[in-house]
């Protein structure tokens, strides 16, 4: 992680509203958190995504007993994508409430009543999807997080693209497709970015989701910076 040029990352977000990471985990290390879906122990929530009309499949919420490795990652990319969020954030016009420590933010959360775990391990298979959404859960936000492919595009499963869809202002909106890399992040907009316009910057909205997966299984990792109420 250290050796990614994290200026090209904050450049890529401020065209595309997403931008891809190198390698975050081994192949071996995917599947070993991917394993982990089994594991009832290891989350504190599960959610059928058919049965909210929120698409088809199923995704996990973890417990604040993370993994070694997820809470390592999450903890090493807070401070990369803190310099992005604090500058958005002076474009808009908006207060920057975020500290240096990622502990200490979520501190914060939990005093405002956001003290629920918010890290997720999502399953699909095949003709499974996600609707487009925004994982908001109160007041404290914060605006990028990461979803890291643990198994092999093209190998281990088919379709199952990351979805992202933009709304312009006084424009019509537009749609990225990615398709998630074993173990490689793709950084992404949890709710707005900064978009330019005639009268400065504007929030441009965003929304996320998973296209159909057309075969095998598709697991994923997703970290977010702030926990839910």
């Amino acid at each position: 992680m250290a050796g990614a040029d994290w200026a090209a990352v904050a450049a890529e977000l401020d065209e595309h509203g997403c931008a891809q990471t190198p390698g975050l985990l081994t192949a071996a290390e995917c599947r070993r958190i991917a394993a982990l879906y089994t594991d009832d122990e290891r989350f504190r929530t599960t959610v059928d995504m058919a049965r909210h009309r929120f698409g088809s499949g199923e995704y996990r919420y973890f417990t604040h007993e993370l993994p070694d490795a997820v809470r390592e990652l999450r903890a090493a990319l807070y401070p990369r994508l803190l310099p992005v969020a604090r500058d958005w954030a002076e474009r808009l016009g908006r207060p920057a409430p975020w500290p240096d420590g990622l502990e200490e933010w979520l501190a914060q959360c939990h005093r405002a009543g956001q003290d629920r775990s918010a890290q997720i391990l999502l399953r699909y298979g095949k003709g499974d999807w996600n609707a487009l959404h925004r994982d908001v859960f109160g007041e404290m936000l914060f605006p990028l997080q990461v979803v890291i492919g643990l198994d092999a595009y093209g190998t281990d499963y088919t379709g199952g693209e990351f979805l992202l869809v933009e709304q312009r202002p006084r424009a019509q909106s537009r749609g990225t497709a990615t398709s998630l890399r074993q173990g490689h992040g793709l950084v992404f907009t949890t709710r707005d970015r900064p978009v330019r316009s005639a009268r400065g910057w504007s929030a441009g909205a965003l929304r996320h989701g998973v296209s159909v997966v057309r075969s095998g299984r598709r697991h994923a990792l997703g970290l977010v910076f702030h926990d839910a109420s």
